[in-house]
């Protein structure tokens, strides 16, 4: 098989996939020995690495993943960010939020401090992959607890929950007193 063609093929895997894949698996996959993989991924790398490029390939110990290069992450996440405010309910920002802020937390604590049920809420952001349950509380009836996912971050373009903006004191205050 011609290098073009492989190049081709790995450049489709990783887009296709879009999380690290191991020079193993495309190995595996593509019937190539590991040496000639990681040179064909050398090739990639430099290709992106000009300036006509908007994409990247990022190293992540012996795995790759092609991502948008981060001189162009003002115009990505304005467009991303429209996207994800049509896509969310202002119920599920709202619980969404609450979870982000407050986690670890239970359905019943974000529903005290929203006054409304959130089953359907939590449901939702659970099937979007953007939370997920973390464990259950060793009280009655166990209820689960949740966290914000990977997914959370990449969706609202944060590497870290310390990235999160902080809580104006107004908001700070209802919500301390929701929790009493």
């Amino acid at each position: 098989m011609e290098d073009e063609k492989i190049i081709s093929i790995i450049e489709g895997i990783l887009f296709a996939w879009a999380e690290p894949v191991s020079v193993i698996e495309l190995s595996k996959v593509i019937g190539q020995s590991q040496n000639k993989i990681r040179g064909l991924l050398q090739i990639i790398k430099e290709k992106y690495e000009k300036a006509d490029s908007g994409l990247r390939l990022v190293i992540l110990n012996d795995s790759y993943q092609i991502s948008t290069k981060p001189e162009n992450y003002d115009y990505i996440s304005e467009f991303v960010s429209g996207k994800n405010k049509k896509n969310l309910s202002n119920a599920a920002l709202e619980t969404l939020s609450i979870i982000a802020y407050k986690q670890p937390v239970t359905k019943l604590e974000v529903e005290e401090i929203r006054g409304v049920k959130c089953d359907s809420t939590i449901k939702a952001l659970s099937e979007l992959g953007l939370i997920e349950i973390s464990g259950q509380l060793e009280k009655i009836g166990r209820p689960n607890i949740y966290i914000t996912t990977d997914e959370f971050l990449k969706k609202f373009g944060l590497s870290s929950l310390e990235e999160l903006p902080e809580i104006e004191e107004d908001e700070q205050i209802k919500m301390t007193f929701l929790e009493e």
